[in-house]
């Protein structure tokens, strides 16, 4: 457990920092496991291949990249393509993760041969380079300029990663722009790509499809949930030091989370808050954790409410009471398949073993309504 002294008023008083996070991306010592992922991950950085990592939201792959890239030593670019809106976007995003790597002064005499001319600004409030392209109907030439540039400065023996996170959202930005990426990438030799998603059907339709452009364009990896020992020994060893029931907590909590890797951290860390700070009753400390993030998150959870139409609803409630979707004769089976997939590809249901709402907050919220 790690220590940490904080300053209160004029005394220095030692006390002991959550062990457990969630929310942003991880590190050690919030990392958890993930040993034989890590491996597959280094093994395709160290080749000339590149990688497809798929799984659920806050499943932790972009904290599994983020720490087998930033430990490979490489340099990187890493793009998360939700924040993307444009093509012009998209190639400006790039040109700033090249200057990241490469000082602007450098490289400048390659901006010779752009053919659509980037307009290059300094903030000296943050002492950063911002880029735009002008809207251009000529997207096809920004693309190739920003995606040469990244060959050109690279290196055959320490070659750049470019890790596009929630890569599905491309599709949206022009159309048969995944041709136009792939006739770019497969011509380069300097420069692995991972590629991230979480929209499973999305992207094994971009990456398993016959027709598509990217049909078997890297190694393919669907992230699971950490294995249950793993999970139960990260959470025991780190609420042992402040409890002695730390088996039977660590229990609970994977009960409730069934080992999702962004809940598991969350619950664990209301639980641990609990503990220490309340000196909480352990034999009710998850049940009142799980009551303490409901009612943190009642008004968001109540407006989420309100944008599922009566069937999405339904399809919810089935499934928190622990019902398959296919199972009751309450919605045609043509109408729960449609339900279900919309679901999916929201966010709002994964499947793993079986169908189920993907936060288990929000399940406990909807059940307590049904109640």
């Amino acid at each position: 457990m790690q220590r940490v002294a904080k300053n209160i008023g004029t005394k220095n008083i030692g006390i002991m920092e959550n062990p457990f996070k969630f929310g942003t991306v991880v590190d050690s010592p919030y990392f958890t496991d993930r040993i034989e992922e890590l491996a597959v991950v280094r093994q395709a950085l160290n080749s000339r291949n590149h990688l497809v990592v798929i799984s659920p939201r806050r499943f932790g792959k972009t904290s599994l990249v983020r720490k087998a890239v930033t430990e490979s030593s490489r340099p990187f670019i890493f793009l998360n393509m939700q924040q993307v809106t444009s093509v012009e976007d998209f190639a400006a995003m790039i040109l700033k993760g090249v200057f990241r790597i490469h000082p602007l002064e450098r490289i400048k005499h390659l901006f010779n041969h752009f053919r659509v001319i980037p307009t290059i600004s300094s903030n000296p409030m943050t002492d950063s380079i911002d880029i735009s392209f002008q809207p251009t109907v000529q997207t096809d030439l920004l693309i190739e300029d920003a995606l040469g540039l990244v060959e050109k400065v690279s290196d055959a023996d320490c070659r750049i990663v470019v890790v596009l996170d929630e890569f599905q959202e491309v599709l949206g930005l022009e159309k048969n722009i995944d041709k136009k990426l792939r006739a770019i990438m497969q011509e380069q030799q300097n420069v692995n790509y991972v590629f991230l998603g979480s929209q499973e059907s999305m992207m094994t339709q971009i990456f398993e499809r016959k027709r598509s452009p990217f049909y078997h364009f890297g190694q393919l990896m669907r992230l699971e949930k950490i294995p249950r020992p793993d999970f139960f020994h990260y959470i025991t060893s780190r609420l042992e030091t402040i409890t002695s029931d730390s088996d039977s907590i660590a229990c609970s909590i994977l009960e409730e989370t069934d080992c999702h890797p962004y809940y598991t951290q969350q619950l664990s860390s209301v639980v641990w808050d609990r503990l220490y700070y309340k000196k909480e009753e352990t034999i009710k400390v998850v049940t009142n954790a799980i009551s303490q993030l409901v009612t943190a998150h009642d008004l968001d959870f109540e407006r989420l409410w309100l944008t599922f139409n009566k069937t999405d609803r339904k399809m919810l409630q089935l499934l928190c009471k622990g019902q398959s979707p296919y199972e009751q004769r309450q919605i045609p089976t043509s109408t729960s398949f449609s339900a279900i997939k919309r679901l999916m590809q929201a966010g709002f249901v994964i499947r793993t073993d079986s169908y189920a709402v993907e936060d288990p907050i929000f399940r406990h919220w909807i059940k307590r309504r049904m109640e």
